[in-house]
């Protein structure tokens, strides 16, 4: 096992409970792994799979960290890939192929992929060393980001036998969500292991406040080095950085409205140290490695302790002295509770949405299914007079049903392909000497681009032609109108993976039980983080270790409770 870790990963030494699972891993067993967030949980897997013979098939929600993966594994000469919504049917077609016959260790692929019949025939011929199931609580509905399409791994267990081990991680799960993940992932024997949730060298600290800037200024003035700061909007993302660096504090904003190459920049700033503060949504985050976070501040209350504890956990991952920081007001808890009233819209609301969208993607009754569609929830929002977050609610609440799953925001790059021989290519060329110049950039990037769609890159093309990116964008329109190329100009937008037919009213089966029920979770969720923040008699990780089933455990001495008790 530690020639494997040393030899790819470099480490002389596992860090704490990875050695267990790994070697419960290679033993064949079911295993649940329960890492604190930072706990190292892809090593988990990876070493083991890379001991056994095989491809590990690797079920993650996050497309953006699929992608990561897979260059980090390749930087290692660890041959890896993904399949995902947004992919063309030729692009998932050779990826799966390279699976079964290629040569590769790790498949990624995201959970909606599981239902399609492509998938099903092609994993039943690849030789299967595990089956990993990331961000597991997905499974649960106990949990708090509950996926019905994770529901779809216990069929796969089916098809690659069920003798192939599963491998369970996650960094937040209650007992009842760790019993729940088993059940539902038909494990032989029930085998939890489980890390100490326990943050020795992290202060958290609460703080009830009306002028929560001035506070976010005392917290960024008392401690030096590398914050994250979490809000709810973005607006407030892009004003809380302003006033920082209104106040000579390095801070830049990052959420997922900028564009992808705008947010790689403030990261890799961030990650240097020539940004200080990043003032974010909960879209950052995942998978970033940096050990040197000092303070986390929620600025806004988050909605979930399981939520709130993973982005808590981004500080201090180097074991230096750091702090977990939330402010909060009765406003927040007003705010709160309004918007787990603007989540659960009445059922008969959610009905006609769901008939709705079918509208706008143009669906009849008994159409659309196995469909991938690009979804923009405003633009239907505005056709239908709706408001914005009510519909995008319910659509998330039908997704809960199965009906259909809404992928994160996709970037898919732009595709060409020549529609017309090399010949006839000349004549176009002749006929225009401006076309003539830009198409001989296309074939100078792209030479494969006769035989089969290739993604183009748009400013690159640019910058070699000498055009602005919306003028290589107008240029292959007018390509395509004349029936030179095909082209599928870029997608940035969330993916609607239509699972069933549209179906008609009566068809429709939203039960108000499971409405209720979902509701009800969604409430105690809520319950359990206004008492975190409102307690002030239990040391705050006590609180939170018991929260997540750790009853052993003793007074911090460090959080605001235990200080002032002293």
């Amino acid at each position: 096992m530690k020639d494997t870790l040393k030899r790819y990963w470099g480490y002389d030494a596992f860090r704490p409970m990875q050695e267990e699972i790994v070697s419960s891993v290679l033993e064949g067993r079911d295993t649940l792994a329960i890492l604190p967030t930072g706990g190292g949980k892809s090593v988990c897997f990876q070493v083991p799979a890379m001991m056994r013979e095989g491809i590990a098939v690797v079920v993650s929600p996050l497309i953006a960290l699929m992608k990561d993966q897979v260059q980090n594994l390749d930087r290692r000469g660890i041959k890896a890939l993904a399949v995902y919504s947004g992919m063309t049917h030729r692009e998932i077609d050779i990826a799966l192929d390279n699976a079964v016959y290629g040569g590769f260790k790790f498949l990624y692929v995201s959970p909606e992929r599981l239902r399609t019949v492509l998938f099903r025939t092609r994993v039943a011929k690849m030789t299967v060393s595990m089956l990993v199931v990331d961000e597991a609580h997905c499974i649960s509905q106990w949990g708090y980001d509950f996926r019905p399409d994770y529901l779809e791994i216990a069929e796969i267990r089916k098809i690659i036998g069920m003798d192939v081990p599963v491998v369970a991680l996650t960094a937040t799960a209650t007992p009842q969500v760790a019993d729940d993940i088993m059940d539902k992932l038909l494990f032989r024997s029930k085998n939890l292991l489980k890390g100490d949730f326990s943050r020795p060298n992290l202060a958290y600290v609460v703080r009830k406040a009306e002028d929560k800037m001035g506070q976010l200024l005392r917290v960024c003035e008392g401690v030096k080095g590398s914050g994250i700061v979490y809000v709810s909007k973005r607006k407030n993302a892009e004003n809380l950085a302003s006033f920082l660096c209104a106040h000579n504090i390095g801070a830049e904003a990052y959420h997922a409205g900028m564009a992808r190459q705008t947010r790689s920049d403030v990261q890799d700033r961030w990650k240097c140290g020539a940004t200080r503060v990043i003032v974010s949504t909960n879209a950052f985050g995942m998978g970033i490695d940096k050990s040197d976070v000092r303070f986390v501040c929620h600025f806004d209350m988050p909605d979930t302790v399981e939520g709130y504890f993973q982005e808590a956990g981004r500080a201090g991952r180097d074991g230096c002295d750091s702090y977990a920081v939330l402010l909060w007001n009765d406003s927040d808890i007003r705010s709160l509770r309004q918007i787990l009233r603007t989540t659960y819209p009445p059922l008969d609301y959610i009905r006609d949405i769901y008939q709705k969208v079918y509208t706008f993607l143009g669906y009849s009754y008994e159409e659309g299914k196995g469909a991938c569609v690009k979804f923009d929830i405003e633009k239907f929002a505005k056709d239908f007079r709706l408001h914005a977050s009510t519909a995008y609610y319910a659509v998330k609440y039908i997704e809960s049903a199965g009906y259909w799953s809404l992928t994160e925001s996709l970037r898919i790059p732009a595709k060409v392909q020549f529609a017309v021989s090399r010949d006839a290519l000349y004549h176009v060329q002749l006929k225009s000497s401006e076309m003539d110049g830009f198409i001989k950039v296309l074939l100078r990037i792209y030479p494969g681009i006769f035989s089969e769609y290739v993604p183009v890159d748009l400013e690159k093309i640019g910058r070699l032609g000498g055009y602005a990116p919306e003028v290589v964008h107008d240029k292959l329109r007018a390509l395509s109108r004349e029936n030179v190329i095909k082209y599928i100009p870029l997608i940035n937008s969330p993916m609607l993976n239509l699972n069933y037919e549209r179906l008609d009213p009566k068809n429709l089966r939203l039960p108000q039980s499971d409405y209720d029920a979902s509701l009800r979770r969604h409430f105690d969720r809520l319950e359990g983080i206004i008492g975190y923040v409102s307690q002030e008699s239990s040391c705050r990780s006590r609180y939170l270790l018991r929260y997540f089933g750790q009853d052993k455990s003793h007074d911090c001495g460090k959080c605001d409770v235990c200080r002032k008790k002293r």
